[in-house]
């Protein structure tokens, strides 16, 4: 077989390459039908040659991250792969070393795709941006970030993120406490992926100083919300009221991202989605910015992507008998 070498100049960057016993090399063996044997700082890659050559380009690639001083986890290697196998001349440095934020619980932030890239590109250039896409593509969680980093910056005097509480409409006044210990539950994932970023005293700090606010869609009524950074989350389940109120809390040097999946609506059948609705109105709007992710952004582990696959399938195999029914009636 064909092979590729790459001889690499340092020992300690090279482990961190390999990853944790050879884990990262074994991984592209496997996914790339190849053979990769190493000798010290050395690699050989036996294959097909177009395979080994794209290996020795992202390996290479790699490295060259790792010599800058980026941490490599298997889910990175994973990432970068999808990125060279789209696009064999892709810089992986322009996309991996763009620091969102750095976090001291989790290290720095950067997007893992061109997806996510174009994202982060999208929300420091326009105002107002819509991710659109399954869950597990990052779209909430790099807009969190790039809030929390413009808050540090003083790009923005508070942040505010929101969601609506669909599923609690008919159990709310079954739940004890008040409203917001009512709806709390529903905001939990937003409190989870802030604690992730910052310290939770200084999560607590600011949320009693209202520099930081998570609430439910209903508080947002009748606000104007200047110098802020707007997050509405599962904006799927907005109806067409509660998008167009809530897109109409903006107010001057804010920014608002929007994000939410169109296959995941919880509204009832004869409620249309306010997110749908509204992809259709704003579009071509100066200063909104749409981005849409796929299941091939999702950023999870690799068997997320094949559930979403899977699912859209057999919702697609539903659609088409219940077409192939109504065509039968007529």
């Amino acid at each position: 077989m064909p092979a590729n070498q790459l001889t690499l100049d340092d020992a300690g960057v090279a482990q961190i390459l390999f990853g944790p016993s050879n884990s990262h090399l074994r991984f592209l063996e496997k996914s790339m039908g190849l053979v990769i044997a190493q000798r010290g700082c050395e690699l050989v890659i036996q294959g097909e040659e177009s395979q080994a050559e794209l290996a020795n380009h992202l390996l290479g690639q790699l490295y060259g991250l790792a010599r800058e001083g980026r941490s490599l986890y298997l889910s990175d290697v994973e990432q970068a792969l999808k990125v060279v196998a789209q696009n064999r001349r892709a810089d992986l440095r322009e996309i991996f070393m763009d620091t969102v934020l750095s976090s001291n619980r989790r290290g720095p932030i950067t997007p893992l795709g061109y997806a996510q890239k174009k994202y982060i590109d999208a929300l420091r250039k326009y105002d107002v941006v819509f991710g659109v896409g399954p869950a597990g593509t990052g779209k909430t969680y790099l807009a969190m970030a790039m809030a929390v980093s413009a808050l540090k910056n003083q790009e923005a005097q508070r942040i505010v993120i929101t969601r609506p509480a669909v599923e609690a409409g008919e159990k709310l006044g079954f739940l004890p406490g008040d409203l917001a210990e009512k709806v709390n539950p529903y905001l939990r994932p937003l409190y989870d992926a802030l604690h992730d970023m910052m310290d939770p005293d200084q999560v607590a700090r600011l949320l009693e100083r209202g520099t930081l606010e998570v609430a439910p869609l209903a508080f947002m009524r009748g606000r104007t919300l200047n110098d802020s950074f707007i997050i509405l989350d599962e904006a799927q389940n907005t109806s067409s009221e509660q998008m167009k109120m809530f897109l109409t809390r903006l107010g001057y040097e804010s920014k608002a991202v929007i994000t939410g999946d169109i296959t995941q609506v919880d509204l009832p059948s004869d409620r249309p989605s306010g997110l749908v609705e509204a992809m259709r109105i704003l579009k071509g709007i100066d200063g909104i910015e749409f981005c849409l992710f796929t299941e091939q952004d999702v950023v999870r582990h690799p068997l997320v992507s094949e559930v979403i696959v899977a699912y859209e399938k057999d919702e697609r195999r539903h659609t088409d008998r219940g077409t192939d029914r109504n065509h039968g009636q007529r």
